[in-house]
């Protein structure tokens, strides 16, 4: 049988550089030009303000769950909270996304280490090659059961963004896009 990491942290990866950065930035392009909507409703082009700069920074990122109903999208940080987009949602959890050919606003919510174990665990029920594959990646070793996979998704950082609502003056609620 094989374990998470010693006390639970991974082996995360380091942060892309060179030609393989210029790659993993190379859906943002295709939002620029008005072809995010060919990648599905896999991803999503995140902006957000960067902590320090204050600037408006993009990444695009894999949707883990979607609720169309509620309005809500649920990200992981494979690099581990030291990811800039996730520093940046912690210091401004108010951010935009555009998911396929719609923009929203949105306030991030950090979900804790219970909530992430289960994500995980239905994230791997969904998509179990790119689950395991993920958890390699991430440096978590799994031997294929739920388990395994709630014990990585403890130690995974998931965001929750939900559309933020605004108030008409009948009291309705309006989803701002």
């Amino acid at each position: 049988m094989t374990t998470a990491p010693q006390h639970g942290r991974s082996r995360r990866p380091p942060l892309p550089r060179g030609w393989r950065r210029l790659l993993a930035r190379l859906p943002i392009g295709l939002y620029r030009v008005g072809l995010g909507p060919v990648l599905g409703g896999r991803l999503l082009l995140l902006h957000h303000t960067g902590r320090t700069s204050g600037l408006d920074r993009r990444v695009v990122l894999e949707v883990i769950a979607h609720d169309a109903e509620q309005g809500a999208w649920i990200l992981a940080s494979g690099f581990g909270p030291k990811a800039a987009w996730y520093q940046n949602l912690r210091a401004t959890p108010r951010a935009r996304i555009q998911f396929r050919d719609r923009r929203y606003a949105v306030a991030a919510h950090f979900l804790d280490a219970d909530e992430g174990g289960e994500i995980m665990a239905r994230y791997a029920r969904a998509h179990p090659r790119t689950a395991r594959r993920l958890c390699a990646f991430m440096g978590f070793e799994d031997d294929g059961t739920l388990g395994s996979y709630r014990r990585a998704g403890r130690h995974i950082p998931f965001v929750r963004l939900e559309v933020v609502r605004r108030e008409d003056t009948a009291g309705r609620s309006l989803r701002r896009h």
